[in-house]
């Protein structure tokens, strides 16, 4: 049965608040405002340190900027070694106390190798800055450290109970993934709330309480090689490259169009001999034009909104493959990735008091984004262990994981103070 959901798009309805700002709430924002240019330095200096997913020195020196961040404010900072998952590693950060336990979660790395042309931190108007990572998410980082110490100067953070968790591989998670998000998910347990600081779509009118899960598939096709008069015939049949198209053609009239679910073939390569190295995703291939084509290999990837949608796509796609072209044979392999995050009453109900924060500080209303408009995020790991999750508060803008991403710098301190003020009443009013 195809998995049907309707994400709300209206604003859920806000539980009990004040509708107005206390003192310490009051002091915060001035905070922040007084203190937005320092933000925008550190913003600017982390920005500049290249930090892609294989650049491991890069990742770690970045981890210890943040690092010398959370260990000023009190915090008991951790590296993680991800050496045994082939990765730079993780920063982790805990603040001991009183009341419900929260999670903060952001990432070091980003999708600029060293040997990309997108390398530094530029201003491009008064309102917007480029930099590779600026809001994916850097940015993010920026606003956790800023509204924690917006905390502090109003007397709040010394009684909160606060474990931040910034990965070092979001952009490409090393494997296992069991070893790689070990960390993630080990302060997830027991936490009662969990908020990720991605730029969700870009727009600061929305949140992201759903994520959509993504998961690598290869689909390898075989088929009988000979001289390309004699294709279709019963002895040689139709060939490795008729059957991956048909096998991809199949794909898309049966399951196109359902709601949530996207599958892409990104990478493929056919002839008389294919060599794929799939954790790269390249490779080369080798035939003739008049050489019936003998091996097709593509890679791709599924994404979809629940575990059951994931299963139901996965069973029509391997039907599919079984069904063979004469002469010719297929397989195909899933490596699941990033789980999804579905929408619970839990996650709208975080909404609404994140909607309630940031009305109160006259940053506007915010409503739950489409999943469909939200790629996979490190906050779906903690799904299955934190009652109340919201992601996508992060410094917004545009172009993500282009050499146009940019920052509207505007949202800098509108949502620092919404993630403040949400944090402050998070501690003073439970989540009861």
């Amino acid at each position: 049965m195809l998995f049907k959901l309707l994400i709300p798009v209206v604003v859920v309805s806000v539980l009990s608040q004040s509708g107005a700002l206390s003192p310490e709430e009051r002091a915060m924002v001035t905070f922040v405002d007084a203190n937005n240019a320092s933000a925008i330095a550190l913003l600017e200096k982390s920005v500049n340190i290249n930090s892609g997913t294989q650049n491991f020195k890069g990742v770690q020196e970045v981890g210890s900027l943040f690092r010398a961040e959370f260990d000023a404010l009190g915090f008991k900072t951790t590296w993680v070694d991800g050496a045994p998952f082939q990765r730079a590693g993780h920063l982790v950060a805990e603040h001991a106390g009183q009341g419900p336990r929260i999670l903060l979660i952001g990432h070091l790395d980003t999708v600029f190798e060293p040997d990309s042309p997108f390398q530094k931190y530029a201003r491009v108007s008064d309102s917007a800055a480029k930099g590779p990572g600026v809001t994916d998410m850097k940015g993010g980082n920026v606003i956790i450290v800023q509204a924690l110490k917006a905390l502090q100067s109003a007397g709040l953070l010394k009684s909160m109970n606060i474990i931040v968790v910034m990965t070092g591989d979001e952009e490409a998670a090393g494997r296992p993934l069991t070893m790689s998000r070990e960390a993630l998910v080990n302060a997830a347990k027991g936490a009662d709330i969990a908020i990720g600081f991605e730029d969700g779509d870009g727009n600061p009118a929305t949140a992201v309480i759903a994520r959509r899960g993504t998961t690598n598939w290869t689909l390898t096709v075989k088929g009988r090689p000979a001289h390309s008069s004699q294709i279709f015939n019963a002895e040689n049949g139709y060939g490795a490259a008729f059957e991956a198209a048909r096998i991809l053609n199949d794909f898309r009239e049966k399951l196109a169009g359902q709601r949530h679910l996207t599958f892409n073939p990104g990478v493929l390569l056919g002839g008389t001999t294919v060599d794929f190295d799939n954790a790269a995703s390249r490779g080369t291939a080798f035939g003739k034009t008049n050489v019936i084509a003998e091996e097709m290999v593509v890679s791709g990837d599924l994404r979809a909104l629940s575990p059951e949608q994931f299963a139901d796509a996965k069973k029509a796609m391997e039907a599919i493959v079984a069904a063979n072209l004469p002469q010719t044979s297929a397989s195909i392999t899933f490596d699941d990735g990033y789980p999804p995050l579905a929408p619970s009453p839990g996650n709208e109900r975080l909404l609404g008091l994140y909607h309630q924060a940031s009305m109160d500080v006259g940053a506007g209303k915010v409503i739950a984004v489409d999943p469909d408009k939200a790629g996979a995020a490190d906050v779906s790991f903690v799904s299955s262990y934190v009652p109340m999750i919201l992601d996508g508060v992060g410094l917004m803008g545009g172009g993500g994981h282009t050499v146009h991403e940019t920052a509207d710098m505007r949202t800098l301190p509108s949502q620092t103070k919404r993630v403040a003020v949400l944090l402050a009443r998070l501690h003073k009013n439970g989540v009861k």
